[in-house]
């Protein structure tokens, strides 16, 4: 099925490779140029551009996915760029194993969320605006992918900083949202900024940004090894640029402690949800971190990079499980299972499990974006029950003015759509939405299998078991704890949020009154679910009872195609029994303790939500109070240092500094007005007057009696004659 094979690339291949992030950035000029007064065009020019680059992504990837030696010899196509004194900085595009699986991956799955967005938008008085954004972000997560060097996958890192700015902040007439737009905006900033010191050092000790120049070279990769970091912190060169690199992951990724933006980027549309979740933002954290994994390996296996890594997303990881359990908003529950699921990968890479990570980020992207988009279903068909109930109580209150002015007045507190709470019951009013969401959480969930999340996330466990508890590695062992502790709580509220938005009776005339979505929308959502429940298949390790025999070659086909790309290979640990028990364990256990908690008696309406019964309720509702502590340690003090600043130093200070020099200046301009008027403008008219007088003088001698101009003459010849006389003698 997947039997490795040497094929010859075509010569098109590196053009095609150019051309795959061409389309979604034309479409944005085109639509924010030429075609922003028409909506169904710019609709139809968004979703074309994208299946388009995907089209092209795909023949990349058929063409490539069999190459034996892809991963040593990459397909490439550079030009020099920029004159730096001897040598020329070159950029390009390229594609390795990794960039080959993710070119299959991140179009595909940008194609279903432009065409749901067809539907969900449809009413939108932006949709233009949408579009024209939603195509930059693709066409800017296409580009990062074929970059083959840090400068240009930087430029793409930053147009997703933008597009993710102007999307979150989408619904900018709402406070909620241009200030989740400015925070999420300012957050990546900082671990933008830890990127960039990460490149310009990098860039000083190797002289390029090639990722195959550095990454595939060995002597550059030793030589940053055996460098001594600058500031004399004794660790490598390379462990300190991987730490920097690192910190672009941290921001971008959502890990603590800069995660704080991902919860409040619920703000803008569902779609653009599932597009940073899934197909862009946050899956370019993670991709970056893996390609930057040969470089964590070259600082060494017990070094301080990979333990940062480590527990930075093991704790991550747990964080946002516990998070996630006490939320009630259908996308905030999502936004921290995408903050713990992101946490599993960059743990694992922090663990040496290079393919475990980038598999549970390939198999994530389906079943996340498969879960957003099928939320954004719910909230759209509890939104037309609540406009149904809303449009017939508004005749009735017409009807009946008196009898029901209390019950309609503005004083009634507005509903929320996204609240699990004005839910259940949705399974009967929205059949497809359901099934479809229902995939996603098994596959968030692990359920054992027939889930993809389950073979991506026992791949994690077996790693993180073989080098913690086998040989003895005690970051691998707390690494394991806490994710094995994380997919417990993953599985126990994916099954609440199941139960509570889906089952049991309906808790508001809103949920009773739902429809299902459009084709539109539900067609993206039934494929979705298709690659959720069967894409982990290409991954099954071939030692694996049953399943490893049934595939065949094509068993651990990512494994052996990804790993082929680092000059060192990660140790494969041997299949054991015991983390695949784990797996199913925690998996099923907190499946089945949802079930019993939400699924066998179904909350009904005001009935207390049993986790709100927990001593740790508040901490976990509040998010662990993280926003409360930045606001206490970072914005308060940064805010009365401003506010000290502009009322001690700008206005005691600066201003009278400028009053003081305003006052001089205006003490100056006087006096050399008093100047101009009295000697200068004075002397002109002193000059002038002289010669007015000495004019009229000389008038009077223009008599026309010719005896007087002689008289004149003989004057002149007389004055003439003394002074050469007297002075020239």
């Amino acid at each position: 099925m997947f039997a490795e094979a040497v094929v010859t690339a075509p010569d098109y291949l590196p053009t095609l490779l150019w051309l795959v992030p061409l389309p979604p950035i034309v479409a944005f000029g085109l639509i924010a140029l030429f075609f922003n007064r028409y909506r169904q065009t710019s609709s139809t020019i968004a979703v074309v551009s994208m299946i388009t680059s995907a089209v092209l992504s795909f023949i990349v990837f058929f063409n490539v996915w069999q190459l034996k030696d892809l991963g040593k010899a990459p397909i490439r196509s550079t030009f020099p760029w920029l004159p730096t004194g001897d040598t020329v900085f070159n950029i390009g595009v390229g594609v390795d194993p990794l960039g080959a699986t993710f070119l299959f991956m991140v179009p595909l799955v940008a194609s279903l969320i432009f065409i749901y967005s067809t539907g969900y938008m449809a009413n939108d008085p932006r949709y233009t605006r949408f579009f024209a954004y939603l195509s930059l972000f693709g066409g800017s997560m296409m580009g990062l992918v074929v970059s083959d060097n840090l400068l240009t996958l930087f430029i793409f890192w930053e147009l997703m900083g933008f597009c993710s700015y102007s999307l979150i902040g989408f619904f900018f007439q709402k406070p909620s949202a241009y200030r989740a737009a400015v925070k999420a905006f300012m957050t990546t900033r900082v671990g933008d900024m830890l990127l960039l010191l990460g490149m310009v050092y990098l860039y000083a000790e190797t002289g390029t940004l090639s990722f195959h120049e550095i990454l595939h070279n060995e002597a550059v990769l030793e030589r940053l090894a055996t460098t001594p970091a600058v500031l004399g912190l004794g660790i490598s060169a390379a462990g300190l640029i991987a730490i920097l690199i690192f910190g672009g992951t941290v921001g971008k990724s959502a890990q603590w402690p800069l995660h704080v933006w991902l919860p409040d980027a619920m703000e803008g549309p569902t779609p653009v949800s599932a597009m940073i979740h899934a197909a862009t933002m946050v899956s370019a954290g993670v991709f970056m971190l893996l390609r930057f994994f040969p470089l964590l390996q070259a600082a060494g296996e017990h070094n301080a990079a990979f333990t940062i890594v480590a527990l930075i997303g093991a704790f991550t990881a747990f964080m946002g499980a516990t998070i996630a359990v006490a939320q009630y908003d259908i996308k905030r529950v999502l936004a921290f299972s995408t903050i713990s699921q992101l946490g599993f990968m960059v743990a694992a890479t922090g663990i040496g499990a290079y393919v475990a990570a980038a598999f549970h980020l390939l198999t994530h992207a389906f079943f996340k974006a498969l879960l957003f988009l099928a939320s954004g279903s719910v909230i759209h068909g509890v939104e037309h029950g609540h406009h149904h109930i809303s449009h017939a109580h508004s005749h009735e209150h017409e009807e009946h003015h008196d009898a029901h002015h209390h019950s309609h007045g503005h004083d009634a507190p507005a509903f929320d759509p996204q609240d699990m709470r004005n839910m259940g019951g949705l399974a009967k009013r929205m059949p497809v939405t359901f099934l479809t969401f229902l995939a996603g959480g098994l596959a968030l969930a692990g359920f054992p299998f027939i889930t993809a999340g389950f073979w991506s996330k026992d791949e994690i466990f077996a790693d993180a078991y073989y080098h913690g508890l086998v040989k003895g590695n005690g970051l691998s062992t707390v690494v394991f704890v806490l994710l094995v502790a994380s997919a417990l709580l993953t599985a126990f509220y994916t099954a609440r949020q199941i139960a509570m938005t889906f089952l049991g009776a309906p808790r508001t005339e809103a949920a009773a009154h739902a429809e299902e979505s459009t084709p539109a929308m539900t067609i993206p959502l039934i494929v979705l679910a298709v690659f959720a429940l069967f894409i982990g298949f290409i991954n099954v390790p071939e030692d694996f009872p049953v399943f490893g025999p049934l595939f065949g070659e094509g068993a651990f086909w990512l494994k052996r195609y990804i790993a082929s790309m680092l000059l060192e290979k990660p140790e494969a640990p041997p299949f054991n029994i015991v983390p695949v028990l784990f797996s199913l364990g925690v998996a099923l256990g907190g499946l089945a303790l949802g079930w019993l908690v939400y699924g066998a008696q179904p909350l009904q309406a005001g009935q207390t939500d049993p986790v709100e019964k927990l001593p740790v309720f508040r901490f976990l509702n509040n998010r662990w109070y993280w926003d409360e502590l930045y606001r206490a340690i970072f914005i308060k003090p940064m805010q009365a240092i401003a506010d000290n600043y502009s009322r001690v130093v700008d206005k005691q200070v600066i201003d009278r500094i400028l009053e003081g020099g305003f006052a001089a200046g205006a003490r100056l301009t006087r006096s050399f007005a008093e100047f101009d008027r009295v000697v200068i403008t004075g002397f002109s008219d002193a000059v002038g007057n002289f010669f007015r007088g000495l004019g009229a003088w000389s008038r009077e001698l223009q008599s026309g009696q010719v005896q007087n101009y002689l008289l004149s003459g003989l004057v002149m010849v007389m004055v003439i004659l003394i002074v050469s006389l007297f002075f020239f003698q």
